[in-house]
């Protein structure tokens, strides 16, 4: 458990005295995507300090949050089912923080995790159509494969940890080739015809028809244009 308590008996109070403590919430959410080793933890959280990471995982198992499991060689972190059922609450805050991401500032890394999370937070199963897309960003490249509105993501490269998946099997229906800016076909901001004319992204293998595909699949709808967000009302008692 994490050294500080609110002093509050409350669901909330519990939960963010396990996962609230800085980098907590995004080693579980590294782990959401598979099983981890320290190593693997650290190079997707290049900013951690080491004494922390060791601080935190020593935290979260101590919440029940996460355990070691052996491999041939070492040991890895994994999620407890305990820690598995926070999914849809980090895909849900996920959703909510992308209202307001702005362009990413200098110095802001895309790790394949985080982006394996983003296209896990953007999917729609209820739109998707059934499609192998390869997503390239930076040196980052993912295999997004849709099956009957279930979504598996593989890690192409740079090479995956060897606690990763299998890799998928043919070629995939389109390759694109993509830079931050494709947040905004993501959000709707932009159509794909415009993504393309804006040099946003590119698809580089198979047609571009693939593309409507895609935003339709991955999309993360704004908040009710009736709220200012500034200025966001939560609820009333009287």
């Amino acid at each position: 458990m994490a050294a500080r308590s609110y002093g509050q008996y409350c669901g909330v109070t519990t939960a963010v005295e396990l996962i609230g403590e800085r980098w907590a919430m995004l080693i579980v959410r590294d782990l959401l995507v598979g099983p981890r080793r320290y190593t693997d933890l650290k190079q997707g959280l290049p900013r951690i300090p080491t004494n922390i990471l060791s601080t935190r995982l020593k935290e979260l198992q101590e919440g029940g949050v996460i355990r070691r499991v052996p491999l041939l060689r070492g040991l890895a972190y994994e999620l407890t089912p305990y820690g598995q059922a926070l999914e849809p609450i980090m895909l849900e805050l996920g959703r909510w923080g992308f209202q307001t991401m702005g362009d990413p500032e200098e110095g802001d890394v895309v790790t394949p995790d985080s982006l394996t999370m983003a296209l896990r937070t953007a999917f729609r199963a209820d739109a998707a159509t059934d499609a192998e897309y390869e997503l390239h960003v930076g040196e980052i490249a993912l295999r997004a494969s849709v099956r009957d509105g279930v979504l598996r993501v593989a890690q192409l490269a740079p090479p995956a940890p060897p606690v990763g998946g299998r890799l998928p099997d043919g070629e995939a229906d389109a390759v694109i080739v993509a830079g931050p800016g494709i947040r905004r076909l993501i959000g709707g901001e932009i159509t794909p015809a415009e993504a393309i004319a804006q040099d946003v992204l590119a698809v580089v293998r198979g047609e571009e028809r693939w593309l409507d595909s895609f935003a339709e699949t991955f999309h993360i709808a704004p908040l009710n244009a009736s709220t200012d967000q500034n200025e966001l009302t939560v609820g009333s008692t009287t």
